[in-house]
């Protein structure tokens, strides 16, 4: 296996789905039995979950309800759907004089503006003005004039953001931020922080795809994560052995809008305006969930050529792309460095073409 996060996949559990109540095990090192603990919340829009080993229910208890806590923090500084958030209070303000950022949307935003830089343009936050163009945000999905895409483009551009210090600014009214290709990412690293510093040793965070998973489940080495079909033809396209590592993944499935025979997917290209077309979705392995979610959002912009160029030329990154074909036909882009790691579906079939690169 090559350089790229050699030393955190490899071979392990499978995981289904989160677990309803604890599983009993015994550690692989035979001392007194360890069992998997599962928590959820709904936030973000979604379901997080995590599932942490521990032989005390009531501890295990705390430790999840302190880290699922974070999101719901998370939620109120990074939401688009109230107007109590703080990026609600930005981009309310931030278009007539400089705004006080807080200290984690300062951190944020530089992440945000590194991707940015580093994708060419693909992943850009101003973006909120062409989601909500598109009905996928406080709408109803549609594909709106040609002329009003134009119009709304000339809102978009992370040139149009200004950041001092801990303040910002936008260069004029209606510039707005989106951070919903960062946010999930950097509730996850939050979420793991806690119970990192709270001693916890093997976990798994799961917030709708954005994933760490740190050390094993009892009696393994290592947690299975499945990929998903984007189709929902099958329970999984194959599986990838982790630890000690965090994933997102982004998929052309989760809102669409379908008119004149045609299906355009929720990931805007910032560019242009209009949906990806091609990609139906990008599983991005990094050193942060952070990173990880951002980027799988960039690749997916960039499509799979150009994706692919820019992962295999980076140490901090591995994806794995897929491509939509005609009807149900599918193109897996796995990279080299995962191969000891990734187990195909057995029951693929001749619809589905996997090629590493």
């Amino acid at each position: 296996m090559d350089r790229k996060l050699s030393n955190k996949l490899l071979f392990g559990c499978l995981l289904t789905g989160a677990l309803l109540g604890p599983v009993p095990a015994t550690i692989a090192d035979g001392s007194p039995g360890k069992s998997i603990w599962s928590f959820s919340t709904g936030t973000m829009g979604t379901v997080a979950t995590v599932q942490v080993a521990g032989t005390d229910s009531i501890a295990t208890a705390d430790l999840a309800y302190d880290a699922l806590l974070r999101f719901h923090h998370v939620d109120s500084l990074l939401s688009n759907w109230t107007q109590e958030s703080e990026i609600a209070r930005v981009n309310r303000e931030a278009g007539s004089g400089w705004v006080e950022l807080h200290p984690e949307l300062r951190v944020i935003l530089s992440i945000a503006d590194t991707v940015h830089r580093e994708s060419s343009g693909a992943f850009d936050p101003t973006i909120e003005p062409l989601v909500r163009l598109w009905g996928f945000l406080g709408g109803t999905p549609h594909v709106p004039p040609e002329n009003e895409i134009e119009e709304t483009l000339d809102l978009v551009g992370w040139q149009r953001v200004q950041i001092e210090g801990e303040r910002i600014r936008f260069d004029g009214m209606g510039v707005s931020l989106d951070l919903g290709g960062i946010a999930k990412g950097y509730g996850v690293d939050d979420a793991a922080a806690r119970l990192d510093a709270a001693g916890a040793l093997s976990f798994l965070l799961d917030l709708s795809g954005n994933m760490i998973a740190r050390g094993a489940p009892p009696q393994r080495e290592f947690w299975r994560i499945g990929i998903r079909d984007p189709r929902d033809l099958l329970p999984h396209l194959g599986t990838l052995a982790v630890t000690d590592v965090a994933l997102a993944t982004s998929g052309d499935y989760e809102q669409f809008v379908a008119e004149s025979g045609k299906r355009y997917g929720h990931i805007l290209d910032p560019r242009t305006g209009w949906p990806i077309e091609g990609m139906a979705q990008v599983t991005v392995l990094a050193e942060s969930a952070m990173l990880a979610d951002a980027w799988s959002t960039a690749l997916f912009v960039l499509g799979p050529e150009v994706a692919r160029e820019l992962a295999a030329g980076r140490d901090d990154l591995t994806c794995i792309l897929i491509e939509r074909g005609e009807s149900a036909e599918l193109t897996v882009w796995i990279e080299d460095s995962l191969r000891s790691v990734y187990t195909p579906h057995p029951d693929l079939g001749e619809d589905v073409t996997l090629r590493w690169f």
